[in-house]
């Protein structure tokens, strides 16, 4: 029986001495885990976290003596292109440090374009350098290699000139921040410390480690723990900005800290800051800020999950975060979104048509969440390159798959309608409800565009280009003013998630959809008791739109609606307007109930706007004020010979 006894006891120390597999982070239990609101984890998120992190630095890619591995890459098309790309820019001197002079006067007007190419030329051309280097294995890479991150490592500040506060305090070296900018200069220079390794100078690699140290890791750890408030409080933002400084930044340092105790903060962090990033999208899979802030904020969260997953062996897993199911959404919102295929709503600051070259984020929602696979590969920076390597060539394909959309697509947690018509030429819509503080925010309840075709001759005119003055709530094409929405005695509609359109209604059949919703909540005009917005698409024939806005008010209002436009118009009588866009013609007919009314067109006094101007705004008017009223828009296709 001792000996029994003896045994069992053996086998019970053998076997916790053994190495024991970990099982995957639960993240909602994690996430159920956190102090309220804060990004830094506590000790029982970081419980969770050991044994996940490996001892060792995270190693995104094999190093260049790994020449299978390099040897493969460089026979894919993006290797090709990176060679040839490189090749042709090996004399190129890098851009950077920018005067201080340039630096202030950028962060005084705004301008982006005195900086912003230099910054981005500077670390292509060093990401292209890298990976040519690797694959070619010649050292004729080198010298321009350590000249563009030496020249980096001399800027006295990352940010982007615009990004710094008035008095320039992270130029002026009294603070530090992490932005889009500062992250990208650190993800790069870890690349190069990572792959190359001793091919670089020792005193460089140690000088890189140092600056990312102070510039990367320190600050982004002191504003997990509330250190630093004023800096990177993107941590907590719901927009592109987290996903994109939380990868850059993340990547750094798994890449580049000695300190386990310190990656663990950091990726604990992460992840208590996606919970507020993936807030940002609706329960629907909507992404407020439109197709092209998807591809670029969206890419870089499934680049934070891809490195995750690499460095855990898949035990942290952001591929499905707490929910699955809305990440599956939120991964295929670009095929559901289209109004037509290859167009969009420009809906906050969204974009018509996404820029066809960089598609990271399609190639991965291919790869994790069967979306229709593109058919080629082309990121927008290097590192997404490597984390997939000549793998990338599963998820592409050059038979290009039929797009069918359906009748109408209903997000209904945002409240955003797309109704398809199915005409040779269709004629279609998208409207919203939404609130007036989702990101990038247009102030914009009840906004709407009319496609005919892949042309949008009608409806919103999307966002101002950045420049000074471009996010200010007063720009005219960011507050409702610039909107086909109703004005009110005078009044626009209020800023706040509180200020928001609610739909009441939804009807959708093959021949008509139908939806209402209530607008009353953008506004605030004393004495108005109901603003109701309708909408009907009727599919039939070569189809018509009608957009109807009643209101019933306590006292006598001014009471308008607008007509927008991104090409030509006409105001043919006194209720009639055709609206021209590259050849797509329609029809606008005004009708009004209670008064008479009036219509008058101005363009739009925004100079620079993301979909190009001029644009213009024909204003629908009731001459007097009135108790109740209504305006009635009719759209219909007008042929070349109409």
């Amino acid at each position: 029986m001792k000996k029994l006894i003896l045994l069992g006891l053996m086998a019970l120390a053998l076997y916790s001495c053994a190495p024991q597999e970990q099982t995957p982070l639960d993240i909602a239990e994690y996430l159920s885990l956190a102090d309220s609101a804060a990004i830094h984890p506590n000790a029982q998120q970081l419980d969770r976290l050991k044994g996940l992190v490996p001892e060792e630095a995270f190693q995104p890619a094999p190093d260049y003596t790994d020449r299978g591995y390099w040897k493969d890459f460089a026979k894919t098309d993006l290797g090709q292109y990176y060679l040839s790309q490189a090749a042709e820019l090996i004399d190129k001197k890098p851009e950077v440090p920018i005067s201080d002079e340039i630096y202030r006067r950028a962060n005084r007007e705004g301008n982006r374009g005195i900086y912003k190419p230099r910054y981005y030329r500077t670390m292509d051309r060093l990401e292209k350098y890298i990976l040519a280097e690797c694959m070619e294995n010649q050292g004729r890479y080198l010298d321009p290699i350590v000249e563009h991150t030496q020249a980096i490592l001399a800027m006295k500040s990352w940010l982007h000139p615009n990004h710094d506060d008035k008095d320039n305090t992270v130029l002026e070296g009294k603070r530090v921040s992490i932005d889009l900018g500062a992250r990208k200069f650190a993800l790069v220079l870890a690349l190069a410390d990572a792959v190359l390794t001793d091919q670089l100078p020792a005193t460089l690699r140690q000088e890189i480690g140092t600056q990312l140290q102070w510039r990367i890791t320190d600050s982004y750890l002191q504003s997990t723990k509330e250190l630093e408030p004023e800096s990177n409080k993107w941590i907590r933002s719901t927009s592109n900005w987290n996903s994109v400084c939380t990868s850059g930044t993340l990547f750094g340092i798994m890449v580049t800290s000695d300190s386990q105790e310190e990656r663990l903060q950091a990726i604990g962090s992460a992840i208590n800051s996606m919970r507020y990033y993936m807030s940002g999208f609706g329960d629907d899979g909507y992404c407020s800020e439109g197709t092209g802030y998807w591809s670029y904020g969206f890419g870089h969260y499934l680049y934070l999950a891809e490195i995750l997953y690499d460095y855990t062996d898949g035990k942290i897993d952001l591929f499905t975060f707490d929910n699955p199911q809305k990440l599956r959404k939120v991964a295929n919102f670009p095929e559901t979104y289209q109004i037509h295929p290859g167009l969009y709503a420009p809906f906050s600051d969204g974009v018509t048509r996404v820029k066809s070259e960089h598609n990271f984020a399609y190639v991965m929602a291919a790869k994790y969440y069967g979306s229709q696979k593109p058919s080629y590969f082309q990121p927008d920076e290097a590192v997404q390159s490597i984390v997939l390597g000549a793998d990338y060539q599963n998820y592409i394909s050059d038979q290009a798959a039929e797009v069918s959309l359906p009748d109408h697509t209903y997000f209904d947690d945002y409240g955003i309608i797309i109704s398809r018509g199915q005409q040779e030429q269709p004629l279609s819509i998208a409207i919203k409800a939404g609130h007036n503080a989702e990101n990038h925010n247009h102030s914009d309840v009840g906004s709407y565009v009319i496609a005919l075709g892949d042309q949008l001759p009608a409806g919103d005119i999307g966002a101002p280009s950045y420049t000074a003055g471009a996010f200010a709530p007063t720009n005219p094409a960011r507050s409702s003013w610039g909107h086909p929405v109703p004005r009110i005695d005078g009044q626009l509609q209020s800023n706040g998630i509180e200020y928001a359109g609610q739909i009441t209604m939804t009807e959708f059949g093959d021949q008509v959809d139908r939806a209402e919703m209530n607008l009353l909540p953008a506004y605030e005009v004393e004495g108005l008791q109901q603003l109701t917005r309708r909408m009907s698409n009727d599919k039939s024939g070569q189809g018509e739109i009608e957009i109807a806005d009643s209101f019933v008010a306590s006292r006598p209002l001014t009471f308008g609606t607008a007509i927008m436009t991104l090409g030509e118009y006409q105001i043919i009588d006194d209720s009639t307007v055709i609206l021209t866009e590259n050849g797509a013609r329609l029809k606008a007919v005004v009708t009004a109930v209670g008064g008479e009314f009036n219509l008058s067109g101005e363009q739009v006094p925004v100079e620079h706007l993301r979909e190009g101007a001029p644009a213009y705004r024909i204003g629908v008017d009731m001459v007097e004020p009135l108790t109740r009223g209504e305006f009635i828009v009719k759209y219909s296709p007008l042929s070349n010979i109409d």
